[in-house]
């Protein structure tokens, strides 16, 4: 071979390792938009959407870890911090949930205008005495939602969540599953959302947000949106 053609055959193979690469992100990104991840055009964690322009968020009915049926009236006039989860979840989750509780120490008194709330996307399993359980060994602040599969499922959407049941041993692409006694795995989408007081859509937490990030974000929504009663 002359030195032209090895020339030609090295930048071809650069050529197609570089094609590759772009394939692959490609897919993450389309993978990412499939588990339904919030993609808000010009929204970044460092900005509030106008309460009320981005369609995520609204009505529920589920049961707290208490057994008490509760609905999004129940946290009216307090800020939302809501993640989606489940209790077998052996990284992820309580990865999120240990931030969280770091979050609210963080945040001192002005934790008392935020609800935090952990919801399972599990609730054949995550019945109110598991998740009693599970939240306690955080914060007691956090209040664990399950319900009825149909309850979840219509909560998970008003959220533009995605999650899904995968036999045991298929590979989850958020690293968030567990094969648990029923032998199945949950994969979930894993942003913390926040809500206004009004539960309407201002940001959300990618997952790996920093506590301080977050409590931070956190203070300016109150500031910005009014800490008194009623107030947006």
């Amino acid at each position: 071979m002359n030195r032209t053609l090895f020339i030609r055959s090295i930048l071809v193979l650069l050529v197609a390792g570089v094609t590759a690469l772009a394939v692959s992100i490609g897919a993450v990104y389309l993978l990412g938009d499939r588990q339904g991840a919030a993609n808000v055009s010009g929204q970044t964690e460092r900005s509030f959407a106008e309460p009320g322009t981005v369609p995520i968020g609204g009505s529920f009915t589920l049961v707290d870890h208490t057994g008490k049926t509760v609905t999004d009236g129940d946290f009216r006039g307090k800020f939302l911090l809501v993640f989606f989860g489940f209790t077998n979840c052996p990284d992820v989750c309580p990865t999120t949930l240990a931030e969280m509780a770091r979050t609210i120490d963080l945040l001192g008194n002005a934790a008392d205008a935020v609800a935090f709330l952990f919801v399972s996307v599990d609730p054949e399993r995550d019945t109110p005495a598991v998740m009693a359980e599970y939240v306690k060994a955080f914060d007691p602040r956090i209040t664990g939602l399950t319900g009825s599969l149909e309850q979840v499922d219509a909560m998970a959407k008003t959220y533009r969540v995605a999650y899904e049941k995968t036999p045991a041993g298929a590979e989850d692409s958020n690293g968030s599953g567990s094969a648990g006694d029923d032998d199945y795995l949950i994969s979930h989408q894993a942003n913390t959302y926040l809500m206004s007081r009004q539960g309407e859509y201002l940001t959300h937490f990618s997952y790996g947000t920093v506590p301080e990030k977050m409590a931070e974000t956190i203070r300016e929504a109150i500031s910005r949106f009014g800490d008194g009663e009623g107030e947006n």
